[in-house]
């Protein structure tokens, strides 16, 4: 992926020097890696549970930023500005409306947020009533190193997808579907989150289309990279490399399959119409 000489985004909130304490004295070994693999995939922050080799307490008073961390930092920024340039065209050309970019919020370790506790086993994720996402880069290493999925775009298709998230916010589809969640059963609650899913997957492939289009940005293999992060992160893949029966009623994000086919819509398409997830009967 090209993304060097470009643009950073300012909306940037860089939390990475003042991040949280973490209780050593978990679990460890292939135990604490499954236990991590398993925060990731349902959203639950494993980490004060799992002792990946430390000892004793760490402090919380300021992480030390890496060479590495520093330009993950201005991938992330890059990233970001891109989303911004190409989902302001979209509203303008597609809705006729404005579009109001969200915060990227940089940690590393741990930080809070007004929808629970963020670290590294939580994975990225979209806050809607602060309307930020959170991301602690570290998560990059992760996706390279325990699920297979590494490379720039992999990484720029996380940011894409979060960003995604808050696009659906400014349509008002998220309060939507949040309030019929409230009144659903787990499993139609499950399978509501995982057209949510779905759908940002689907805005992340019309995203990757119009960053090409705009900035050239693509290069051979990149989407290819893609395909693997969201193949390696559907809900049945990554139940079987926890050492789970996969088990569909628990679904909420989406089959491997499923999260490629509708990243592929969207990189086709161009069009956010085409990306209705929730009126559709075969997803």
């Amino acid at each position: 992926m090209k993304w060097q000489g470009r643009r950073g985004s300012g909306n940037v909130e860089d939390r990475r020097r003042r991040s949280g304490t973490r209780r050593a004295g978990g679990i460890g070994g292939v135990a604490g890696v499954l236990i991590l693999l398993a925060g990731l995939y349902f959203g639950v922050d494993t980490s004060q549970l799992v002792d990946l080799g430390g000892a004793g307490v760490q402090s919380s008073a300021e992480s030390e930023i890496t060479p590495a961390d520093e330009r993950a930092a201005q991938f992330v920024s890059v990233t970001l500005a891109d989303t911004e340039e190409v989902w302001t065209d979209i509203f303008a050309r597609q809705l006729g409306q404005t579009y109001d970019p969200p915060t990227l919020v940089l940690f590393k370790g741990q930080t809070r947020s007004a929808c629970g506790g963020a670290s590294a086993a939580t994975g990225p994720f979209y806050c809607p009533p602060e309307r930020k996402a959170f991301l602690d880069t570290a998560f990059f290493t992760t996706m390279e190193d325990r699920l297979g999925a590494g490379g720039d775009f992999a990484a720029a298709y996380v940011v894409a997808h979060e960003v995604a998230h808050h696009v659906q916010n400014e349509l008002g589809i998220l309060g939507q579907v949040n309030q019929m969640r409230a009144q659903m059963s787990a499993a139609d609650s499950n399978a509501m989150s995982v057209r949510v899913e779905l759908q940002a997957d689907c805005f992340s492939g019309i995203w990757a289309r119009m960053a090409q289009e705009k900035f050239g940005s693509l290069e051979r293999g990149d989407i290819a990279e893609a395909m693997n992060a969201a193949a390696q992160i559907g809900d049945d893949t990554l139940q079987r490399n926890a050492g789970q029966r996969v088990r569909p009623h628990t679904f909420t994000h989406g089959t491997s399959e499923q999260r490629q086919r509708w990243f592929q819509r969207g990189l086709d398409s161009g069009n956010l119409a085409d990306c209705d997830t929730f009126s559709t009967s075969r997803l």
